[in-house]
């Protein structure tokens, strides 16, 4: 089993220490602000990143992914609670840590169960669609705030919309200024001098300045007084509907940071060559929510930015993320004086910045160029997450999910081979095309398993092909071979279809054999009654000799 801290060595200590400093810098104003997002306190927020942080750091098996609230699950947080109670209530502090321990427990259940491939149908135009919808419906609640305008950050799109334009003439000036210098260094330091933790440089500079010409009394929305105090333990006591009613939330946000996370887990572990271990890392996950439900945060999942900029900064190793628990619980104990004058204007400049690349218009173009199927499927998704809701999109996601499966799993290509037996040299174009692979023998090769979604179609295909064959000149058709070589499974509709296809094989005087047959397949065979005494040959090759009286 992997020893928690893998990679660390007296080397590279003095590099992981600097990350880790690096990464306070990061993550502390950023988790205000997501904890904001999901309509929580600060300190829901700061409490993230402490005991979840290591207990995620010491269990996973990546040795770089950064666990943490992100934009995304703080939005979707939000859009789930929001109509179970009042953002900003006990209430709906309470049912953010039962939401969070649930996904623990999935994520434990995923772990345990070996399900983490669930997530794979979470494609990359779904997850585009989904997590940019709620990037949007995250820019309006940001804008509001840098422009100083109430609105009701926990309704819908619409409402939050039009409540920002039709409160456009109560804007604050002072907090306008702050948010449009705010914007200009992040971007500029982003663009000239990335190694700089800007959004912490904004924060600071902006409170400094909001006390100095004290402009809490000008209108400026400022954080707030924040309780001192490491995170203390607790569990939400709901009763049974109210935590049956938070599953399907919970089921969204395992999902998305399953897909996300191990994505991002395993191109660094291919990056640098160290070992990737789902199970584990899912498991770590699972233990880490719990945490966070159990000491008063909410939901837990992967950081991509935080996870990149960690990369850029040398870091190999989960030091980072312990160095960033220890300043948090410092910062907790000695310093939150210093967070209560921070101005809201550039908390909402922070976080907007940092949810820009999460909107997907690079992406959305580049789905466009290469397959507007899935442009489709990912723009579907983002409308119906943005005006719908979270959970609506989540559903959708997986329909049209199952929709473009189902719809490549249809049509797979289903070839007539030449008498040289080489598949990767001997395609004719499409089965149905009147030729045979030798005089009197056809060899047809279906890529794919065989099931209820292309059973018929490769029927017709087989039919096609013989009746076409038989029409041409040359004789007709007595032998048809299956090159079973990529049938690696046949379920009952398939082997029904298959079944009807040997009865109209026989009545026409065509004998049926296969070549390059799995031991899994012929056992599926034989289980499903598909296999009676045809015969079964090694290669191609083979089979035409055999049946052409020729010599292999």
């Amino acid at each position: 089993m992997q020893r928690p801290l893998a990679g660390l060595t007296a080397r590279n200590l003095a590099t992981e220490l600097t990350a880790g400093v690096t990464l306070i810098a990061i993550a502390i104003p950023l988790n205000i602000g997501y904890a904001q997002i999901a309509g929580l306190p600060a300190t829901a927020g700061l409490y993230a990143l402490i005991v979840p942080t290591i207990v995620y750091a010491l269990v996973v098996s990546s040795r770089q992914l950064v666990a943490s609230p992100d934009a995304a699950a703080a939005a979707l947080v939000a859009s789930s609670i929001g109509g179970l109670a009042a953002a900003g209530s006990e209430d709906y502090a309470t049912l953010a840590l039962a939401q969070a321990i649930i996904c623990g427990v999935m994520f434990v259940l995923l772990s345990v169960f070996k399900l983490g491939f669930l997530a794979n149908f979470l494609s990359k135009p779904i997850l585009i669609g989904f997590v940019g919808g709620l990037a949007l419906d995250i820019m309006v609640s940001q804008i509001a705030k840098m422009l100083g305008v109430k609105i009701d950050s926990g309704g819908e799109f619409v409402d939050k919309v039009g409540g920002l334009i039709s409160g456009l003439g109560t804007t604050n000036l002072w907090s306008l200024a702050i948010s449009a210098a705010s914007v200009a260094v992040l971007l500029l330091g982003k663009r000239f001098l990335r190694a700089v933790p800007w959004a912490l440089v904004v924060l600071v500079l902006t409170t400094v300045f909001v006390v100095v010409a004290d402009l809490d009394d000008a209108g400026v929305d400022v954080l707030g007084a924040v309780p001192a105090g490491p995170p203390t333990p607790t569990w939400p006591v709901l009763d049974w509907t109210t935590w049956l009613a938070l599953i399907p939330s919970a089921i969204a946000l395992t999902l998305v940071t399953t897909a996300e996370g191990l994505l991002v887990s395993r191109s660094y572990s291919e990056k640098h060559r160290y070992p990737f271990h789902a199970n584990r890392d899912l498991m770590a996950f699972g233990l880490a929510n719990v945490a966070a439900g159990a000491q008063g945060s909410f939901s837990v999942g992967s950081s991509t930015s935080r996870t990149a900029a960690m990369d850029q900064a040398g870091s190999r190793t989960q030091l980072p993320s312990l160095v960033l628990a220890v300043g948090t619980l410092l910062l907790l104990l000695f310093g939150t004086a210093l967070l209560a004058d921070i101005p809201s204007p550039a908390i909402g400049a922070v976080v907007g910045v940092a949810i820009i690349p999460l909107l997907g218009f690079r992406d959305f173009a580049d789905l466009w160029r290469k397959d507007r199927f899935e442009f489709v499927i990912g723009a579907v998704c983002f409308l119906v997450t943005l005006f719908v809701g979270a959970i609506p999109g989540i559903v959708v996601a997986f329909t049209l999910a199952l929709i473009n499966l189902a719809k490549r799993a249809a049509n797979p290509a289903i070839d007539v081979l030449e008498a040289s037996g080489d598949p990767g040299e001997s395609l004719l174009e499409g089965a149905p095309v009147g030729r045979t692979t030798a005089p009197g023998v056809i060899v047809i090769r279906l890529a794919a398993p065989l099931f209820f979604a292309n059973g018929s179609v490769f029927t017709a295909a087989v039919k096609s092909a013989v009746s076409s064959a038989d029409a041409a000149a040359g004789g007709p058709v007595r032998d048809v071979v299956i090159d079973m070589e990529a049938v690696t499974d046949i379920d009952v509709t398939g082997a029904e279809e298959f079944e009807a296809l040997k009865s109209w094989l026989a009545r026409n005087d065509v004998a049926l054999s296969f070549s390059r047959m799995r031991d899994p397949a012929r056992l599926r065979l034989v289980q499903l009654g598909l296999l009676d005494d045809e015969r079964i040959f090694v290669t191609n090759r083979a089979a035409i000799a055999a049946l052409t009286g020729g010599s292999e």
